[in-house]
């Protein structure tokens, strides 16, 4: 690999800016050779004069990238000490005594204990693995910095070798010795002291003294993304029988027979389908951030050591996707399998249910299990301090609406409508007169409503929350007068040509305008005036080509409306209404897949503002109270007993006190846990 593609695999996106221009710098040298007067037009002297002109501005590019260079090392460096000198000072308040725990859940058998302690107990373990994972993001910190001293001065070697080749001189060499091999960022060696500190200090008061299972917890992941052969094969396996069977599920649609309910399988699989498309784009999405260096594990706070790579992601999808197919050929084949038609969408439900809920540790648990967290954490907004995990999975369930509609319908249809051989209550569970749909339809704009206040809460920025609200807030008023105008039309039969439909129309148009602004300003950082020559962008872009940017805020527009067909197709009758939104539902969930590259594009530039590459961990604090409870039960008289006892039988037990709060801001690709 050349070093160009080695330097770009490697750094920190965040940094991308800091490291050495080597791309830029070879362009310069290769230039200069090209623009060089030939000894036929120009003698030798003038040939040299040339060189030794170019030598000297090259030189002073250099001295300017090795300033830069330096200075932003010396920041990250003190930065670092600071962190570490926190931590060794939470860390020494922690160890001052030994750790009462072990002796309090001992007498738990013996004596009743209070709720205040079982929270104190609980808030104490917390804490501690708080502070282990605060320890493991610093040690992270520190890999990135010491990689960032190899990678540029590597880039230094290289760059000034190859001045040396094409200019046919030993300058380069000379300068290297005098100004790059003295350099701060290539002399100081803190960083390794740092590192074998953090290791010491983790394996010895953290970990017990065990350092296998120390350096278990620091491991590193790799700086470039690896992937197994293995999953590429079943990615590619599972996706081409998926392609196959889907081809045979048209064909078999299209010559089913006569009897088939379609309609209502239609709306039982489009849901689970819509899953697997969205799962499938949410691959190609992560595929795309990884390119083009927009670093989505720091954004999402997910751990770098065990998060999903694309590959892994569009695994799951086409897996799926396979057993969705064989699903819905188990459906249109119900009578040759002599199997009821209707057991073939639930259990397809039911499987996916129980993989996304399996308990066990197979099958990614810790993505999953991230998965349901965030999902927690959405259906409980108010409750919860919102994240960007939490409102951008939020974000996602407002394209899909129709699944959230799908698994009601199906619900629906399994209590009322099916006899399992005959339909003979067709029609209950898609009516809107009974409120349950037009509730579920609300679900995700009111979960976005919530967190929106909930930020606002936190914060007191009436802008941007408040107004976001308000955004999501119109969502209410479309559900309710398209609610309003379907039971107007299934009471009266009158399904245009009044109020109600009108209502509806208005409120879609403002709801629809407010959203596409918000989209383009808000959510993409778009139409900004110190854009310069990126017209209507922004100052900073990632994506290679503004074509980009320009088609995609042209097809989230025409997107954004594409509910219109649904009123003037649909609502008219001149198609099938379901047809219409089988039609739409996909077409969203893309609007959204290209919405994604753009919104963590623009947070990727905020963190990239502000240097920041690692996640920021908070220490759960013992207040006063919780300490005075803690010391207090270390001097019970059985308390004193059972620490001495501790004492004798482990040596390596390490000694944890209450802490006060503290927060470490650390520098890289962030952490929690799988999406």
């Amino acid at each position: 690999m050349k070093f160009a593609e080695h330097l770009s695999a490697h750094i920190t996106p965040e940094w991308r800016t800091q490291y050495i221009q080597y791309e830029m710098m070879k362009d310069i040298l290769y230039e200069a050779q090209e623009n060089a007067p030939t000894e036929d037009v120009a003698g030798t002297a003038v040939i040299q004069r040339y060189f030794a002109k170019f030598e000297e501005k090259f030189f002073v590019f250099c001295d300017k990238e090795l300033a830069k260079i330096n200075t932003f090392f010396s920041e990250k460096l003190a930065e670092a000490q600071r962190k570490f000198a926190t931590l060794q000072s939470e860390m020494t308040q922690l160890t001052e005594h030994e750790d009462p725990l072990p002796a309090l859940r001992r007498r738990h058998s013996l004596l009743p204990r209070s709720r205040s302690k079982e929270k104190l107990i609980k808030t104490r373990t917390r804490t501690i693995q708080d502070l282990k994972l605060a320890f493991s993001e610093f040690y992270l910190s520190l890999i990135l910095l010491q990689n960032y001293q190899s990678l540029n001065f590597t880039g230094f070697r290289k760059i000034l070798k190859k001045h040396d080749k094409l200019m046919e001189t030993d300058r380069g060499a000379v300068w290297r010795t005098e100004h790059v091999e003295v350099a701060p960022f290539y002399t100081n060696k803190q960083i390794d002291k740092l590192i074998a500190d953090t290791e010491a200090v983790v394996t010895s008061e953290l970990e017990g003294g065990n350092r296998q299972r120390a350096m278990k917890r620091l491991r590193v992941p790799p700086l470039g993304e690896q992937q197994t052969p293995w999953t590429t094969f079943r990615v590619g396996l599972f996706s081409g029988i998926f392609l196959v069977l889907s081809l045979v599920v048209v064909i078999s649609a299209i010559f089913s027979r006569d009897d088939l309910e379609l309609w209502p399988a239609i709306q039982m699989y489009r849901g689970s389908f819509l899953i697997v498309f969205f799962l499938y784009l949410l691959g190609l999405n992560t595929w795309g951030w990884r390119k083009f260096g927009v670093n989505h594990v720091l954004i999402f706070e997910i751990d770098p050591r065990h998060h999903l790579s694309h590959s892994e992601i569009l695994e799951v999808a086409s897996f799926l996707g396979v057993l969705w197919s064989m699903s819905v050929l188990g459906y249109i084949y119900g009578d040759v399998l002599k199997v009821p038609s209707f057991v073939n969408p639930l259990a397809l439900v039911g499987f996916m249910f129980l993989f996304l809920l399996n308990p066990i540790k197979i099958f990614y648990h810790r993505a999953r299990f991230w998965l349901l967290r965030i999902l927690f954490r959405i259906f409980t907004a108010p409750f919860h301090s919102v994240n960007f995990a939490d409102f951008w999975l939020a974000d996602q369930l407002n394209s899909l609406v129709v699944v959230l509609l799908d698994f009601e319908y199906l619900i629906c249809y399994y209590i009322y409508e099916v006899e399992w051989h005959t339909n003979t209550n067709a029609g209950i569970c898609t009516s809107w007169k009974y409120g349950i749909r037009s509730i579920m339809a609300c679900l995700p704009a009111w979960f976005r409503f919530a967190q929106c206040l909930r930020r606002y809460r936190d914060t007191r920025h009436a802008f941007p929350h408040l107004v976001n609200a308000g955004k999501y807030s119109t969502s209410f008023f479309v559900i309710a007068f398209a609610t309003l105008s379907r039971v107007h039309g299934e009471v009266t039969g009158e399904t245009h040509s009044h109020t109600f439909y009108y209502l509806w129309i208005c409120a879609a148009i403002i709801s629809t305008c407010y959203t596409f602004s918000w989209d383009i300003k808000m959510d993409w950082g778009l139409l900004d005036r110190n854009a310069a020559e990126n017209t209507l962008l922004r100052e900073e872009i990632v994506y290679p080509k503004k074509l980009y940017y320009y088609l995609s805020a042209v097809q989230n527009f025409f997107l954004r409306f594409a509910w219109v067909m649904s009123i003037s197709l649909g609502s008219l009758g001149i198609l099938h209404g379901e047809l219409v939104n089988t039609i739409l539902a996909p077409l969203e969930v893309y609007r959204r897949f290209v919405w994604n590259f753009f919104r963590l594009e623009n947070e990727h530039l905020n963190n990239c503002g502000e240097f920041r590459a690692v996640r920021d961990i908070s220490v759960t604090p013992l207040n006063q109270d919780d300490q005075a409870m803690l010391e207090q039960m270390m001097d019970e008289e059985d308390g004193v007993t059972n620490r001495r006892k501790d004492r004798k039988n482990s040596d390596q037990s390490s000694t944890l006190r209450p802490q006060r709060s503290f927060i470490i801001h650390t520098p890289w690709s962030s952490v929690e846990e799988d999406p």
